[in-house]
């Protein structure tokens, strides 16, 4: 084998692993940026229902360029104000109905995201749109579904309906907050 031979079959193999190299450097980023952007519970079970790492991460960009396509936007200071006093009214009616007060819980929240331009559709399509912009919330909102589901066939006890109330108020507190401003 002459010298030239050899010279080029060792630059192949190096620029093949810088190649690899590189490829594995920006799907390691990507993985870290979806889980940064998603939060480390959302991103895992993601993977889990997604079967593979892979689809998961197709899945969550298109989650997110799915909301990116909607016009969502802060409210309004008096649809604010509105929000917020309808929740302090349910969470009077927790006392004495606690099972009606999760239910008007969940709808408040639905009407929220609605003004402030998510779509209302079904739980799963829901949560995952508020995974784009609220991932730090989203295990409390899926929590306090879970409970609601659970109430509606009655499985759900007073300290539950407790519990699903402090996860919807946590949402419900980073739906309605005022935008914070960047100098």
């Amino acid at each position: 084998m002459s010298m030239t031979t050899l010279a080029a079959i060792i630059a192949f193999v190096l620029i093949a692993a810088a190649a690899i190299g590189t490829l594995v450097v920006l799907r390691n980023r990507r993985t870290a940026g979806l889980r940064g952007k998603f939060g480390g519970a959302e991103y895992a079970r993601a993977v889990e229902e997604g079967g593979s790492r892979r689809l998961a991460e197709a899945g969550l960009d298109k989650r997110t360029a799915r909301v990116e396509g909607f016009h969502v936007q802060p409210l309004a200071p008096a649809d604010r104000m509105r929000f917020e006093d309808s929740w302090r009214k349910i969470q009077t009616r927790f006392v004495d109905g606690p099972a009606g007060a999760v239910a008007e819980a969940d709808q408040l929240l639905g009407d929220v995201m609605s003004t402030r331009g998510y779509p209302v559709t079904a739980f799963e399509q829901r949560a995952a749109d508020i995974s784009v912009d609220h991932p730090l919330v989203l295990a409390n909102y899926r929590s306090a579904h879970e409970i609601a589901v659970r109430q509606a066939k009655g499985q759900a006890n007073t300290e539950d309906l407790r519990h699903a109330m402090i996860h919807y108020r946590t949402l419900f507190e980073e739906l309605v907050s005022e935008p914070q401003h960047t100098a």
